[in-house]
């Protein structure tokens, strides 16, 4: 498909020069690190997106685009911008959320990340040879990095288009409820695709989408994800009267409940798998009783997870699932349990032979000299399923989990930490791409 990047080829010392070339030319190492260094350097999360949406939107209109920081509220905002065609062809939107899965702040993130917060954990870029780390340099941040580094290749390139190019970037992109703490928004929903949704409702609607998010393969469907809230009742009553008073602790109970519940999401993934797909699921809270009166039991406590569901799955088929295991798991008990679906995106999907899941595939092979295969057993979920669910085809792709011999890469690290030669390779997929579906009316 390269004769569709060759409008507007001009000679440079006898050789013929495509746009996609001279693009790409734009895109040096130099440039990406500077710009993982200037979105890490912000700190952005959950429902603080604010300063750093402002930073893309004015480099964004600096290169030349119609751009716009989108504000959800005081705190909270996208920004987007818009490199307009001659109006003749489709558009495309390239898609990165800018918010960050911990917040670098050791007053809530500790000591839920961990003991303290390494330097990789805060948002201050570091030079670590071919690497940049810092909260969030990898995931999401990184790839935010790639769109704009393209974007202002763009702007310098000027390339005749017929189609809209949109690059946006997304605030509340992250699997989470409002952080609950001073200087951040009163709203309750601040996460959970929150500003992707607001983006769609503005008009920032385009024929096709690409969501850049880590993954080193082309994705035309993924999970979407239910929480839920599971209620072990108890009896409240005070230390000094166990031996005399009705005694049933909630907590010692919800502690047998975890364990059997453990048993059951790792047998779920077997169940529902698709071709694509292995939905996995977690407990990932438990609250019970007051820390400050550790002299008396709770009357209830209470145990959340997240379990993800494949695409045609609707949640109320996953929620009958759970609540008839905790049927037979109370009369086994001998206790009551309650359960509530307290949240529900469903999986998505964009049919494998949509043009936006052939061009990013033909793209991604281009770019990579081989041949693509689809990548089993994924059980991520991002912006694109709201992309989906609002009628854009979507494709997702992104750049490989961070692997070295200098640090031990676990779930943070990888997080926050990005490789500058993977961005380049994806910065070459997500312009061929673009450059594919906004130039097909020219010969």
């Amino acid at each position: 498909m390269a004769h569709r990047h060759g409008r507007g080829r001009h000679r440079t010392g006898g050789r013929v020069v495509t746009v996609l070339d001279a693009v790409l030319a734009e895109i040096t190492g130099e440039r990406l690190r500077e710009a993982a260094h200037a979105v890490t350097n912000i700190p952005s999360p959950t429902g603080r997106e604010a300063p750093l949406a402002h930073l893309l939107a004015g480099r964004l209109a600096a290169a030349g685009w119609a751009a716009t920081a989108q504000h959800l509220d005081e705190h909270q905002a996208n920004a987007a911008g818009r490199l307009r065609g001659s109006g003749g062809g489709e558009d495309i939107m390239l898609y990165a959320p800018i918010d960050t899965f911990t917040t670098g702040e050791p007053g809530i993130d500790l000591p839920w990340i961990g003991p303290e917060l390494r330097q990789d954990m805060l948002p201050e870029a570091r030079d670590e040879g071919p690497f940049v780390s810092g909260l969030g340099a990898g995931n999401p941040k990184g790839h935010a990095a790639c769109i704009l580094v393209l974007a202002e290749a763009l702007g310098r390139v000027r390339p005749q288009l017929d189609g809209d190019i949109v690059a946006a970037f997304g605030a509340g992109g992250m699997p989470t409820n409002a952080v609950e703490a001073p200087g951040y928004p009163e709203r309750a929903n601040t996460g959970q695709g929150v500003g992707c949704s607001f983006l769609l409702e503005r008009g920032w609607h385009t024929d096709h989408a690409v969501i850049a998010k880590p993954g080193d393969f082309v994705a035309h469907e993924e999970v979407g994800l239910c929480w839920f809230e599971i209620t072990v009742p108890g009896i409240h009553t005070y230390a000094g009267s166990r031996h005399r008073l009705p005694y049933r602790n909630p907590v010692v109970t919800a502690a047998e409940v975890v364990t059997r519940l453990e048993e059951w999401l790792a047998g779920y993934p077997a169940r529902h798998r698709t071709e694509t797909a292995l939905p996995q699921g977690i407990i990932g809270s438990i609250a019970g009783g007051w820390e400050r009166l550790l002299a008396a039991t709770p009357a209830a406590c209470r145990i959340r997870l997240d379990i993800r569901i494949v695409p045609g799955m609707a949640p109320l088929a996953l929620k009958r699932e759970l609540t008839e295991y905790a049927a037979r798991l109370s009369a086994e008990l001998d206790t009551d349990l309650g359960v509530e679906m307290v949240l529900a995106i469903p999986g998505t999907h964009t049919p494998p032979d949509a043009p936006i899941v052939r061009g990013t595939i033909e793209a991604w092979e281009a770019a990579n000299g081989r041949a693509h295969e689809p990548v089993p057993d994924n059980s991520g979920a991002t912006d694109a399923n709201i992309l989906r669910a609002r009628g854009i085809p979507t494709a997702r792709v992104g750049m490989p989990k961070v692997t070295s011999g200098e640090f031990d890469v676990d779930f943070s690290r990888g997080m926050n930490t990005v490789d500058v030669r993977a961005m380049r390779k994806l910065c070459e997929v997500l312009a061929r791409t673009a450059l594919t579906i906004t130039t097909k009316g020219r010969k």
